[in-house]
């Protein structure tokens, strides 16, 4: 790439072979320059200690990563077998105030409803939905 940019830089003294070799071999030299400057640390240089304790914390990093993840991807799962429970003009605004994050005067408009509409079917469906919630923590209470 370096060849290719500085091509207008080529005077034809030499051959186009050995100023191609002279590019390669200045930016390779500048590499080792540069990392002499800024050595990498490798798992080689660690303590025993070091090494055990950097291992502990990446594979409890690990599995609290994948915790949170299959975490989001249950109550993702739980939010849509609830929302799938509402009607769907209640689902329609409850989603897109409390998901999207619209505002009331927005879903009004995009949906063609009142804003008065809009508020009290997103306030019915929050209602339904807690009320499905509380059934589903009782029910699971009574079989635990």
């Amino acid at each position: 790439m370096k060849a290719f940019t500085q091509l207008k830089s080529y005077e034809g003294r030499g051959s186009l072979e050995g100023w191609m070799t002279r590019i390669a071999t200045n930016t390779c030299l500048n590499m080792v320059r540069a990392s002499k400057r800024r050595p990498e640390l490798t798992a080689s240089d660690l303590s025993a200690e070091q090494s055990e304790w950097l291992g502990q914390n990446l594979a409890n990093l690990a599995g609290e990563t994948h915790r949170s993840t299959e975490n989001k991807l249950v109550a993702a799962d739980l939010a849509d077998r609830l929302l799938e429970g509402l009607s769907p003009e209640d689902r329609l605004a409850v989603t897109l105030i409390d998901g999207e994050g619209a505002s009331v005067k927005e879903v009004a408009h995009t949906t063609g409803w009142s804003e008065s509409k809009v508020k009290v079917r997103a306030f019915r469906a929050r209602k339904r939905l807690r009320e499905a919630m509380e059934k589903l923590l009782k029910y699971h209470k009574t079989a635990a």
